[in-house]
């Protein structure tokens, strides 16, 4: 099994719900196990202004799934819940985005790992933070600290896990 951490978005519908159906179905995946999920955080969009606010939020999984498998396995997940693509950073039902994968780097066409923009993203550092403030991402440093970088960005914590 691979430990792997994904993020976890949406702005449109019912986007605490699809965040937390989401979380749900990880646990459903082939070969997977959801081992911690991170509370929910409201961010502003990113990329795109003219849009609701995000729910943001991270999960651990143990997988058994190969890096693409696992890749098409959440994009399988986004579509269930009627993902569109209209244009880059368009509001959306689900992101879900392959953060890591154990220590795994690629850079292929479908996917790079680690994910190029997570050591950056307020809305991804918060909440891995949360739940893995010792890793490590190579050539930046640990997720604790480059959480506190990011610190400004507006990521609000909206509601704290229970488990």
């Amino acid at each position: 099994m691979a430990l792997a951490y994904i993020a976890l978005g949406s702005n449109l519908r019912d986007p605490m719900h699809e965040v937390g159906q989401a979380m749900t179905e990880l646990d459903t995946l082939p070969e997977t196990r959801l081992v911690k999920a991170s509370s929910l955080y409201c961010t502003a969009p990113v990329g795109y202004d003219n849009q609701p606010d995000f729910i943001n939020a991270v999960a651990a999984i143990d997988t058994g799934l190969e890096p693409m498998a696992l890749l098409q396995a959440i994009l399988d997940l986004e579509n269930r819940h009627g993902r569109e693509r209209p244009f880059p950073n368009a509001p959306r039902v689900l992101d879900l985005d392959l953060l890591l994968y154990e220590q795994v780097v690629m850079n292929t066409p479908a996917l790079t790992l680690p994910h190029p923009r997570m050591h950056q993203r307020g809305f991804v550092l918060l909440p891995l933070a949360e739940i893995a403030p010792e890793l490590h991402i190579a050539g930046y440093g640990s997720v604790a600290d480059l959480a506190k970088q990011c610190a400004d960005q507006g990521v609000v914590l909206l509601q704290e896990q229970s488990t």
